[in-house]
């Protein structure tokens, strides 16, 4: 069975090879939902299931004929353990406030935003940013994202893009301030959806993709267990 042969009336369409953003001196071809097919939480639902992710009001999944390296992830929130520097990062951030917002194209979010993409991800594809690349990027038509705003004494410190699907949470993005590395704000954002998974009563979290070879992906693994995306079939990872 085709890895799509469930999607039925879902037209997927597929680029043309291009540098892939992962690993070096690769090329990647992507396949995505065709941008005039109607999408609400149940189909968006399923597609994640099926390995699928969200840029903008795209969804869209690698499917490189030389190169099976992203592999889709997501964390089982109710048999998830935090290790011990997991546990020192919940801690250390006891005194953030979160706030959960439906919007957030503002003055103070974009600062936040074109900050961590310049001192972060110089070498990214997001580099340089812009407002319309803001927008573009993180929103969606389909009325299930919600931004999570990390203040600490009101101050924006991060803010986690996350969409709310009938089967889980789906980590979108996270952006932080670049002079606050001590607090792992990356990490605690995952640690804090898995906690909110949990209590939304909704399974998993979804992680995106697990790539072995790239360093920037490696964080990934550090959550357990981790269920992967192979052959159809979501499994733990074992290694």
């Amino acid at each position: 069975m085709s890895q799509y042969s469930q999607l039925n009336s879902v037209r997927l369409l597929a680029t043309l090879p291009h540098p892939c953003g992962y690993l070096e001196d690769q090329e990647a071809t992507t396949v995505f939902v065709d941008p005039q097919t109607p999408v609400d939480q149940r189909l968006y639902s399923r597609l994640s299931e099926l390995g699928f992710r969200r840029s903008g009001n795209y969804l869209y999944r690698p499917q490189c004929t030389q190169c099976q390296a992203c592999i889709p992830a997501r964390i089982p929130v109710e048999l998830f353990v935090p290790n011990r520097n997991q546990r020192r990062c919940w801690r250390r951030n006891r005194d953030l406030d979160v706030f959960h917002q439906r919007d957030i194209d503002t003055d103070e979010h974009y600062a936040l935003y074109a900050r961590y993409i310049e001192q972060r991800h110089r070498d990214g594809e997001m580099y340089p940013p812009s407002r319309e690349q803001f927008r573009s990027f993180l929103n969606s038509a389909w009325g299930s994202t919600r931004y999570l705003e990390f203040r600490a004494r009101g101050r924006l410190v991060a803010t986690a893009v996350t969409d709310v699907l009938t089967g889980g949470v789906s980590a979108i993005y996270t952006f932080y301030d670049p002079d606050e590395l001590k607090r792992s704000l990356g990490s605690y954002s995952i640690l804090y959806q898995i906690e909110w998974a949990r209590r939304l009563g909704l399974p998993s979290l979804y992680l995106g993709y697990w790539i072995s070879q790239c360093q920037k992906m490696a964080y990934k693994s550090q959550f357990r267990p981790l269920e992967i995306l192979q052959d159809n079939r979501w499994a733990l990872k074992t290694d």
